[in-house]
């Protein structure tokens, strides 16, 4: 497949997975819980698929652009661990109800600093 082509594919998977951890941020902060949220395993299946989505399409950017697999550089690494903490955020909400509100200004920021990291390359 062309490199645009997985972009096409990773950009989806992000706009997917951002829109699940959203409903489920926007559904705690309203003073919803797991238990009353309609929505809660429509949106956990959205995220897990949205998650595998974006790492395929990062892997296929990565072979695209020639990056090794055996040696990562700095700024994959960087977005490897975002990955995780997006992947690990669908269950902070319901679980530390305090964290939602943070959590609707951390995840943005997360996503900024991974298009960073993707576009600059610093390190």
């Amino acid at each position: 497949m062309s490199y645009a082509a997985y972009n096409f594919i990773h950009v989806l998977g992000v706009i997917f997975l951002f829109m699940a951890l959203g409903g489920t941020i926007i559904h705690v902060i309203n003073g919803g819980t797991k238990e009353d949220n309609a929505w809660r395993k429509p949106l956990s299946i959205i995220h897990g698929i949205a998650m595998l989505i974006i790492l395929v399409g990062g892997f296929g950017l990565m072979a695209r652009i020639g990056i090794d697999h055996a040696a990562f550089p700095g700024w994959i690494w960087g977005k490897l661990l975002i990955w995780v903490l997006l992947g690990a955020a669908i269950a902070v909400p319901y679980r530390v109800r305090e964290w939602a509100k943070p959590l609707a200004l951390i995840v943005p920021l997360l996503g900024a600093i991974a298009t960073w990291l993707a576009i600059y390359q610093p390190f």
